[in-house]
C-alpha cells in the first residue's frame, strides 16, 4: 500500500511539473512579440491602449496584452464595380483601384474600425458622386480628371484616420448597351463622313494640281509659240534684208559683168583706143574708192550696202575689179573720152583706119580735169 501511495505521489508530482513546464513555456512565448520590419503593432493591456510595438522582438505581459498589426507598406484596395447616372442621364458602370498607405498606426487603430473597409466604402461613394456630376462624354474621355477628383475627395477623411491615399485609378467606364450601340453607329457615321471628306479633299487637290499642270502646260506652249513667232518674224526680216541686199548687189553685179564683157571685147580688138561708157566708169570708180577705203559721199555719209564679206565679194567679183583697176593705174594713162567718141563716129561714118587718129596723139598726159573725172 505504501508503495502504491509513493507511486501515486510521484505520478502526481511529475504531472504537476509537466504542467508547470508547459505553463512556463507558454508564458515565455506569450511574453515575446516579434514585429516584422514593415509592420507596427498597437497593443492594449486589460483593454487599455498602451502604445505601438516597433519592428523586432518586444516583451509584453502575457495573457493580458493584445496586439493589433498594421502593415506600413502601400496597399491596394479594389473598388467594386459601381453603377451611376451621369449628368445627361446616361447610365454607366465603373470600377477603380485605390492605393493607400498607413501613416499613423495609432490613428488607424483608434479613429476607425477596419480602415481598409472604410476607405473602400468611401471610394465607392465618391466614384458614384464624381461620375454623376459629369456628362457621358467627359466620363469616357477625361479619365485623369476623374482620378484627381476622387483622390481629392478621399484625402480629407482619410487624413483623420492616419491613412494617405497615394493614387486612384479608374479602370473601366462603360455606358449601357443601348448607349454603346448608339455610340457605335455614331462612330461609324463619323468615320464614313471623314472618309467622304478625305475623298472629296483628295479629288479637289487632284483637280487643282491637274488644272495647275494644264495652266503651266498652256503657258509653256504659249511661250514656245511666241518665241517661235518671234524667231520666224526675225528670220523673215533677216531674209527680206538679205534678199534686198542680194538684189541690190546682183543688180550692180549685172552692170559690172556687162561692163567686164565689154572691156573684154574691146581688149581683144586690134585698136589701142578704148571707149568706156560713163556708167561703167562711174561704177568702177565707185568700187575702186570703196576698195581703197574712200567710199564716202560728198556730204560725208558712208555709202550703204557696200560692206561685203568674203563670200559676197567672191560672188560680186570685187577682187577681179580691183585687179582691173590696178592694171589701169599701172598704165598711168587717162583715156580721152571725147576722142573715143569721135573715133566711134568716124567708124560709123565709114572712115578708114588711116583717118583714125594716132593713139599717141589721143593719150594726153595733160588732159583737162573734166576728162580725168570721166575715167
Amino acid at each position: 500500500m505504501v508503495s502504491q501511495a509513493v507511486l501515486a505521489t510521484g505520478s502526481a508530482g511529475g504531472l504537476i511539473a509537466a504542467i508547470l513546464f508547459v505553463l512556463v513555456v507558454v508564458t515565455a512565448y506569450k511574453s515575446i512579440v516579434i514585429v516584422r520590419a514593415y509592420e507596427k503593432r498597437a497593443y492594449t493591456r486589460f483593454g487599455k491602449y498602451q502604445g505601438l510595438l516597433e519592428p523586432g522582438p518586444n516583451i509584453v505581459l502575457p495573457f493580458v496584452t493584445k496586439t493589433y498589426t498594421f502593415d506600413m507598406r502601400t496597399q491596394t484596395l479594389d473598388v467594386p464595380r459601381q453603377e451611376a447616372i451621369t449628368r445627361d442621364n446616361s447610365p454607366v458602370t465603373a470600377d477603380a483601384v485605390v492605393y493607400i498607405k498607413v501613416m499613423d498606426a495609432k490613428k488607424a487603430f483608434l479613429e476607425v474600425d477596419d480602415y481598409k473597409r472604410a476607405v473602400s466604402n468611401l471610394a465607392q461613394t465618391t466614384l458614384r458622386a464624381v461620375l454623376g456630376d459629369m456628362e457621358l462624354d467627359d466620363t469616357l474621355n477625361k479619365r485623369q480628371e476623374i482620378n484627381a477628383k476622387i483622390r481629392t475627395e478621399l484625402d480629407e477623411p482619410t487624413d483623420e484616420w492616419g491613412i494617405r491615399v497615394e493614387s486612384v485609378e479608374v479602370r473601366e467606364v462603360n455606358p449601357s448597351k443601348d448607349v454603346q450601340q448608339a455610340m457605335e453607329k455614331q462612330t461609324s457615321a463619323e468615320r464614313r463622313r471623314r472618309a467622304m471628306i478625305l475623298e472629296a479633299q483628295g479629288e479637289r487637290r487632284s483637280s487643282i494640281e491637274e488644272a495647275q499642270g494644264d495652266k503651266q502646260s498652256q503657258i509653256i506652249r504659249a511661250q514656245g509659240e511666241k518665241q517661235s513667232q518671234i524667231l520666224e518674224a526675225q528670220g523673215d526680216a533677216i531674209s527680206t534684208v538679205l534678199r534686198a541686199k542680194a538684189a541690190d548687189s546682183m543688180g550692180e553685179r549685172a552692170i559690172i559683168d556687162k561692163g567686164m564683157e565689154t572691156l573684154e571685147g574691146i581688149g581683144q580688138g586690134e585698136s589701142n583706143t578704148f571707149v568706156l561708157p560713163q556708167e561703167l566708169t562711174s561704177l568702177v570708180s565707185r568700187y575702186g574708192r570703196h576698195l581703197q577705203g574712200s567710199d564716202v559721199k560728198e556730204n560725208g555719209h558712208v555709202l550703204e550696202g557696200l560692206e561685203f564679206d568674203e563670200e559676197t565679194r567672191e560672188m560680186l567679183g570685187l577682187d577681179d575689179i580691183q585687179e582691173i583697176l590696178g592694171e589701169l593705174e599701172d598704165e598711168d594713162e587717162i583715156v580721152d573720152i571725147e576722142g573715143m567718141e569721135e573715133e566711134a563716129q568716124a567708124v560709123k561714118a565709114g572712115e578708114t583706119s588711116a583717118d583714125i587718129k594716132d593713139p599717141d596723139e589721143i593719150i594726153d598726159d595733160g588732159a583737162d580735169p573734166e576728162a580725168g573725172d570721166g575715167a
